[in-house]
């Protein structure tokens, strides 16, 4: 079955298994604090889909329609995080973004030592861009959300063509600024820790800088 993968394939896929991982420690956070969020995790689960089990990729993907069921597990994960948010938020408040935030920051740090660990290491900030695309999830690679409007040694700037994301949100009635701001604190965090002379800075909605 893996004779029909490409390493693109598996790219995708741990970049899935990334973004559901972020989803399984804002519940472990939720149970930790005590709030009963049970019957938030079953209807969530009833309306998108559970998340996607621990197994080998060739062992769960039907190669029949590749494509098809890596979007779906995107759509699915995505759909997941933004209702599991937009709900927290509207049961707990503003304290409860907080601390998702703060699991945003630490993943960040910990994909940073672990990435470095791997034995890579960064030399520009174009490589610490690729770094960062190698985690977050922006749709599929056709999509081609995130364009480089500038790169150079100094710097690298890139540009958001579309919002991918926000069709998720607006379904369960949150607020998709939600999932950017969480975001850009997951690529602060990782990029710092990648290179403790490299900087972050969103520019604008759209636009985003990595620098020395």
């Amino acid at each position: 079955m893996s004779l029909f993968l490409g390493k693109i394939h598996y790219w995708l896929f741990n970049k899935i298994t990334w973004f559901e991982g972020i989803e399984e420690e804002i519940q472990n956070m939720l149970e930790n604090k005590g709030y009963k969020v049970d019957d938030w995790i079953a209807d969530i689960y009833n309306k998108y889909g559970e998340p996607t089990e621990k197994k080998p990729l060739e062992d769960m993907i039907d190669t029949s329609n590749i494509h098809g069921w890596l979007q779906e597990k995107i759509t699915s994960a995505e759909s997941r995080q933004a209702a599991l948010i937009t709900k927290g938020v509207k049961e707990i408040g503003d304290s409860f973004l907080e601390s998702v935030k703060e699991i945003y920051i630490e993943k960040g740090k910990k994909n940073a030592d672990e990435y470095l660990n791997e034995g890579n290491s960064i030399e520009s900030p174009a490589e610490a861009f690729t770094a960062v695309n190698n985690f977050i999830l922006d749709g599929m690679p056709c999509d081609r959300v995130n364009e480089i409007v500038e790169n150079s040694e100094e710097h690298i700037v890139w540009q958001s063509t579309m919002d991918i994301h926000g069709q998720y949100w607006n379904v369960v009635g949150g607020n998709v600024n939600s999932f950017y701001e969480l975001r850009d604190e997951w690529i602060k965090a990782f990029v710092e820790n990648l290179r403790v002379d490299y900087k972050f800075n969103k520019i604008s909605e759209d636009t985003r800088e990595i620098s020395l």
